[in-house]
C-alpha cells in the first residue's frame, strides 16, 4: 500500500478512536455508494454524523479541511441520502470533518462540526 494510503488509514483510525471517546457510536466506516465513500458514519444521541477525515503529513500547503472540495461534498450528500433511505433512519444529519495533520513531529486533530457551513 502506498505511503499516503497508510497515512490516510492512520488518520481514520485516530478519528474513530476520538469519536468513540467522545461518546459516538460508529455505525460504518468506509461506506460506499456508487462513486462516493463516507469515511465514518457515527451516531450520538439523535444526530447522524457523516465524517470526512482528511489527513496530511504537514500543513505547508494548507490545512487538511481545505482539501474538501464541492464535488466531494455533493458525492457525500448523495451517499448519505442513500444510506438514510436504505436504513429507514430518522435522524438529524450533520456533516463533519476531522482534520489530522503532523506539526512539530506530532499529530494534531481538529473536529469541525457542521463543517460544510464553514467554507
Amino acid at each position: 500500500m502506498a505511503e499516503h494510503n497508510d497515512l490516510g488509514k492512520f488518520g481514520e483510525k485516530l478519528a474513530v478512536d476520538f469519536l468513540q471517546l467522545s461518546g459516538y457510536k460508529i455505525l460504518e466506516t468506509n461506506w460506499t455508494f456508487k462513486k462516493a465513500e463516507i469515511d465514518i458514519i457515527a451516531q450520538k444521541e439523535n444526530v447522524l454524523a457523516i465524517v470526512e477525515v482528511k489527513t496530511r503529513s504537514s500543513i505547508a500547503f494548507g490545512l487538511p479541511q481545505e482539501f474538501v472540495k464541492t464535488k466531494k461534498i455533493q458525492l457525500l450528500v448523495k451517499a448519505v441520502n442513500a444510506y438514510v433511505n436504505s436504513n429507514n433512519l430518522d435522524f438529524e444529519v450533520r456533516f463533519d470533518i476531522i482534520s489530522v495533520y503532523k506539526e512539530n513531529n506530532e499529530f494534531k486533530m481538529e473536529h469541525i462540526e457542521d463543517a460544510f457551513y464553514h467554507f
